[in-house]
């Protein structure tokens, strides 16, 4: 279980440099309630953006994108409404997107941006 955590934390590194790369503002990490957890929220211009990062060791199981299934879709968006209510600001576009991160032994890891997918 170790070994996932650290993988996922790994990922989450590595999508939250990607975005800020890109021109995104990181607003919060790991943002936890007594729900669930949002893995980034950054902004990109004037709009939020809630973004799932999920990490793999290899595609045995699929792309790591695929892991975000209707249900983990549903639960985001449940959490970005808790988190839209706790701002101040009054965000008037949203946006959901998801980083896929594979770190295959022996290889450099490879990252996906996946924009306005849910």
């Amino acid at each position: 279980m170790a070994r996932n955590l650290e993988l996922g934390a790994q990922g989450e590194d590595l999508a939250a440099g990607h975005l800020a790369a890109g021109g995104m503002t990181i607003l919060e990490r790991n943002w936890r309630c007594r729900y669930g957890e949002l893995d980034v929220i950054a902004t990109d211009g004037d709009t939020v953006v809630f973004v799932e990062v999920k990490t793999r060791s290899g595609r045995g199981y699929g792309t790591p994108a695929e892991a975000v299934t209707f249900a983990k879709q549903s639960r985001i968006r449940r959490l970005a409404g808790l988190w839209l209510r706790e701002q101040p600001r009054g965000w008037t576009r949203v946006r959901f997107d998801v980083v896929s991160v594979l770190v295959e032994p022996g290889h450099e890891p490879t990252l996906e941006h996946l924009r306005a997918v849910f």
